[in-house]
C-alpha cells in the first residue's frame, strides 16, 4: 500500500509498527512508502484540521463506545480521498450487537459505501474483545447528478425460412363470410307517435297513417286513447255523434285503438 495514512488514538500513544500491523490486516498488502499521521488523544476532537481528499486510509482505534464522535463521521470523509478507506479497531470489554449495528449506521448516514464488519484475529485478555468495521468512500460527490442510459428494447427479430408454409388468409374465409348480410329493415312505428312516415315507407306507417285520416282521428288519440265521458271505448252504440272515435271497434282505454277494419264501415 502507499500513500497517505491518517491514524486516530483515542487515549495514550501506540508504537508505529502495531498501527501498521493493523493497517496490512485489512488491506491485506505490504506496506510501502506511506506517509503517517498519527494523532492521539483524539476522543476529544471535533474536526480535522487539514486539507479535504488528502488522505488514502484512515484507522481509527480505541476502547469506547463514544469514540469517535458523531461530528467527526463528515470529517473523516471530507479528508477521504475518492475511493479511500476506512477502518475502526475498537477493543470493548463486551462487543455488542447494537455497538456494531450502531457504527454502520453512522458510517452510512455520513456518505459512505461497502460497509462491512470484519473479524479480528487477535490474542487478547480474558474479558476483551475486538471488532473491526470498514468503509469507503464513494468516487462519486454526493449530490452529484448523472443521466441513465435506459436500455433499448426493441421488438423481438422474427426469422422467416423459405422452408416454412405460409397460409393464404383468403383461404381461411368461406364462401358464406364473404356474402354481404342481408339486414333487417328498421321500422319506427313503435318510436313514438310524432313520427311521420317516410317518403319510402316499407314498415306499415304510411298505410297507417293513411287510415287515421280517413277516420279522422289523430295518431295520439289512436296511441293513446283517452275519454271524457268514459263511453268512447265501449262502441259506437255507447258513443256521441261528435266522438272522434266512431267506426272503431271498441278498445280499452290507454291502449292503442286497432284499425284493423274496412274503412267503409267507419261511416255508420
Amino acid at each position: 500500500m502507499k500513500g497517505n495514512i491518517l491514524a486516530l488514538l483515542e487515549n495514550g500513544m501506540i508504537p508505529l509498527h502495531e498501527v501498521l500491523n493493523v493497517v496490512r490486516m485489512v488491506k491485506k498488502e505490504a506496506v510501502e512508502k506511506i506517509n503517517p499521521l498519527i494523532i492521539t488523544q483524539a476522543s476529544s476532537l471535533t474536526s480535522l484540521q487539514m486539507e479535504s481528499s488528502l488522505v488514502d486510509f484512515i484507522i481509527i482505534m480505541g476502547r469506547s463506545q463514544d469514540f469517535p464522535g458523531d461530528r467527526l463521521f463528515e470529517e473523516f470523509l471530507r479528508v477521504l480521498k475518492p475511493g479511500g478507506e476506512i477502518f475502526f479497531h475498537l477493543t470493548l470489554d463486551a462487543v455488542k450487537e447494537n455497538t456494531t449495528s450502531s457504527l454502520e449506521r453512522k458510517l452510512l448516514v455520513a456518505g459512505f459505501a461497502d460497509i462491512e464488519m470484519v473479524r479480528m484475529a487477535e490474542v487478547l485478555p480474558k474479558g476483551l474483545q475486538s471488532f473491526g468495521v470498514k468503509g469507503k468512500k464513494p468516487f462519486w460527490k454526493i449530490g452529484s447528478s448523472f443521466s441513465l442510459k435506459k436500455p433499448l428494447k426493441g421488438l423481438p427479430k422474427v426469422e422467416i425460412s423459405n422452408d416454412m408454409d405460409l397460409i393464404d388468409e383468403d383461404s381461411l374465409l368461406s364462401e358464406e363470410d364473404l356474402k354481404k348480410p342481408n339486414l333487417p329493415l328498421v321500422g319506427d312505428c313503435e318510436v313514438g307517435s310524432t313520427r311521420k312516415a317516410c317518403k319510402n315507407c316499407v314498415c306499415g306507417r304510411a298505410e297507417e297513417e293513411e287510415k287515421v285520416q280517413k277516420l279522422g282521428v289523430t295518431m295520439d288519440q289512436l296511441e293513446n286513447p283517452q275519454s271524457a265521458c268514459g263511453s268512447c271505448g265501449l262502441g259506437d252504440a255507447f258513443r256521441c255523434n261528435t266522438c272522434p272515435y266512431k267506426g272503431l271497434p271498441p278498445f280499452k282505454l290507454g291502449q292503442k285503438v286497432s284499425t284493423e277494419i274496412p274503412i267503409s264501415l267507419s261511416k255508420f
